[in-house]
């Protein structure tokens, strides 16, 4: 079997330390593994395999002899360092925001348009889509290729690990904190997240929408691959470590029963059903962390319109909604392209 170079930009981080994970869980046919990241890890050493593998510090020459790029260090990172990767002969696989909604770079999901991995010659980049991205379209790419969907409406409850290590820590010590009668110290997020919801996930813009609904709304049109799709979302960030759960709301074009629905999502790839409501079963953060699928239930009729379908939808935000998407992807680039 071919083995390839890789590396992991962002290995430290929350993510990265997951795609490390994921790369040695699926047995990806690694030759080198380079680990990535700031002047700040520079002593560190990140365990695969069985064996220490120390952090480099990330410059533009650090991808001489790799094949394959996994980044999720931040946008301006990866505006930054992932052109230099593509000029060493590297295929940038990029979990930021940086390439999403670039014209001549695909954003995939490969149950969805594993199709699209074959436009990354075009820039030597493939872009991993939003977290909360992820698991929506898992879920709803085999009902749009049924019946069409028309509109979506969704509501997100996006865990703490979203936002990184540091968010993690702080909720984990503002629960101490409360638990114990102190006082709760606020610095990751605008307001305390104990304890609390909060309607309010990157930064908001004109429109009145944040910059995370807005990355839902257009990167939603751009992987299913059907730009008249309706889309509008509400995001709201919840005391919750891992697992992303989000509240579905569609319409579409033809009638598709509860019961149709269930039984189409049973055989899609990537998603597993767990809808039992009489006897309380149901998608939960707590279930899905850990886990590859993304776990649908809740499947019901809207009793509001003609054609409508409400869904409950839980993933793990760290694996399917990052490291595993990207890894997916790069196995799909190695089997079809490499």
């Amino acid at each position: 079997m071919k083995r390839y170079n890789c590396a992991v930009v962002g290995a430290t981080g929350a993510v990265g330390n997951e795609m490390i994970k994921v790369l040695e869980e699926r047995r990806f046919p690694v030759a080198e593994l380079r680990l990535l990241a700031s002047e700040r890890s520079l002593g560190k050493s990140l365990s695969y395999q069985g064996r220490d593998i120390p952090v480099a510090v990330l410059t533009e020459d650090s991808f001489a002899g790799i094949d394959i790029g996994l980044f999720s260090a931040g946008g301006g990172i990866s505006e930054r360092f992932a052109p230099a990767a593509v000029r060493s002969g590297c295929v940038v696989i990029d979990n930021t925001n940086a390439f999403r909604m670039e014209p001549d770079v695909p954003l995939v999901v490969p149950e969805v348009n594993p199709e699209a991995i074959g436009r990354y010659k075009d820039r030597g980049i493939i872009a991993n889509p939003n977290c909360s991205t992820i698991q929506m379209v898992v879920a709803l790419k085999p009902i749009h290729d049924a019946v069409r969907i028309k509109r979506i409406v969704v509501s997100t409850y996006q865990a703490v690990s979203g936002t990184g290590k540091k968010a993690i820590e702080e909720l984990a010590a503002q629960t101490r904190a409360l638990i114990n009668g102190r006082e709760a110290e606020v610095n990751v997020y605008p307001h305390r997240i104990a304890f609390n919801c909060l309607p309010q996930i990157d930064v908001f813009l004109d429109n009145g929408y944040t910059r995370e609904e807005m990355k839902m709304i257009r990167e939603t049109k751009k992987i299913m691959g059907d730009p008249d799709i309706a889309v509008t979302a509400t995001t709201v960030r919840v005391p919750v470590f891992y697992g992303h759960s989000e509240s579905v709301n569609i319409e579409t074009e033809r009638k598709i029963t509860a019961a149709e629905c269930r039984e189409l999502l049973s055989r899609a790839p990537g998603v597993r059903v767990v809808d039992d409501p009489g006897q309380r079963r149901y998608p939960m953060a707590i279930d899905a962390a850990g886990r590859d699928e993304t776990l649908v239930g809740r499947i019901r009729e809207d009793e509001s319109i003609a054609n409508g379908i409400n869904l409950w939808v839980v993933s793990d935000n760290l694996r399917k909604g990052a490291a595993l998407n990207a890894v997916q992807i790069a196995e799909v680039l190695i089997r079809d392209y490499l």
